[in-house]
C-alpha cells in the first residue's frame, strides 16, 4: 500500500495510491499518525479498501508530508562510507545519532526556504523508516516487525549552523522546510529489498548524488535495534538513515551550496520522487 496526505498545508487529508490513482480515505482514517500506526491501522485500512467506495482525488493536488507530525525524527549521520570520506570524517564505529525538529517537516514538493543569514544550505537524499509498532530494547532479528514502511526524505542541512556554531548538529538540521517527506509511505510489502535501492539527487538537472542502500554502514534492522536501546520509538516516528556522497559540502575543488532559484529533485527506487524550488528567506 502507498499512503499519501493531500490538500492545503495544515489541512491535509489521508489518501492512498491505487494503480497510480489517488483516493481519499478520510472516511476510513483520521490521519496517518501515532494512533493509526500503533493501532494496526495499516491492516485495518487494507481490509476496508476491499469494500470501500472511495472518491478519487485529482493528481494535481498538493501533497503534504506523507505522515502527520511524529513525536520525533531521529537521524543517523555518516552512514555511507563515501559520504564520510568526502567530508573528511572517520568511519563511525557506532551510529551517530542526532535529532531533527519536527517543525521542519513539509510536503515533498513544497519550496525550500533558505534560512535567515544562511550561506551554506546543503542537500541530502535519504531513505527514511516509519515506525509501526512501539520499540524499546528491540532485538535486531525482530526489528522488521516494528516497521510500518519507508519514505523519501531530503535531510536539508545548513553546514555553518551545523559545524561552525558549536554544540550539536540539530541547529543545522532543523530550519523550517528542511524536512520534505514523501511523496508517499510505501508499506514493507511494496519494497522487495530495502538494502538494494538506488537513491539519487540532482540540482538544476545535474546529478550530484547517485548511491545505493547496499552501501549503508549500519543496516535497517541494526539501526532500529540500536536506537531502541537509548529511547523508545513510538508508532509514526521517523528514522532517517544517512546520505551517500555528493552533497554540497563534499564538492570539489570547493564546496558550494544552494541559492534562490535552484531546483532540487530526488528519488529512491520504489519510493517515488520529490522536487523543491529554492526560495530566499523573506521576513
Amino acid at each position: 500500500m502507498k499512503l499519501i496526505r493531500f490538500g492545503e498545508a495544515g489541512f491535509e487529508k489521508p489518501g492512498v495510491i491505487i494503480e497510480d490513482k489517488y483516493y481519499d480515505v478520510s472516511s476510513l482514517v483520521k490521519d496517518y499518525d501515532e494512533a493509526f500506526f500503533g493501532g494496526d491501522g495499516i491492516e485495518k485500512l487494507k481490509n476496508d479498501l476491499k469494500t470501500a467506495n472511495l472518491p478519487e482525488v485529482d493528481k494535481n493536488v498538493r501533497l503534504g508530508a506523507a505522515l502527520a507530525r511524529p513525536s520525533k525524527i531521529i537521524c543517523v549521520g555518516l552512514n555511507y562510507k563515501d559520504h564520510a570520506a568526502e567530508t573528511n570524517a572517520q568511519i563511525p564505529t557506532e551510529p551517530i545519532l542526532f535529532f531533527k525538529a519536527t517543525s521542519a517537516i513539509v510536503g515533498p514538493n513544497d519550496d525550500l526556504v533558505i534560512p535567515k543569514n544562511s550561506k551554506k544550505t546543503d542537500w541530502e537524499v535519504e531513505l527514511a523508516i516509519v515506525i509501526g509498532k512501539k520499540a524499546s530494547y528491540v532485538a535486531e532479528e525482530n526489528a522488521f516487525d516494528h516497521i510500518a514502511g519507508y519514505v523519501l526524505h531530503n535531510d536539508y542541512s545548513e553546514r555553518e549552523f551545523q559545524l561552525e556554531r558549536n554544540g550539536q548538529w540539530v541547529k543545522g538540521k532543523s530550519c523550517d522546510t528542511f524536512a520534505p517527506i514523501g511523496p508517499f509511505i510505501a508499506t514493507q510489502d511494496e519494497i522487495a529489498d530495502v538494502h538494494n535501492l538506488r537513491l539519487w539527487l540532482t540540482v538544476n538537472g545535474t546529478t550530484l548524488q547517485d548511491g545505493n542502500t547496499s552501501n549503508l554502514i549500519f543496516n535497517v534492522p541494526f539501526m532500529i535495534s540500536y536506537i531502541s536501546q537509548f529511547m523508545t520509538l513510538l508508532p509514526g516516528d521517523v528514522i532517517t538513515t544517512g546520505t551517500p556522497a555528493g552533497v554540497g559540502l563534499g564538492q570539489k575543488p570547493e564546496p558550494w551550496y544552494l541559492k534562490a532559484g535552484d531546483v532540487v529533485e530526488l528519488g529512491i527506487d520504489g519510493l517515488g520522487t520529490s522536487k523543491q524550488v529554492v526560495k530566499a528567506y523573506e521576513g
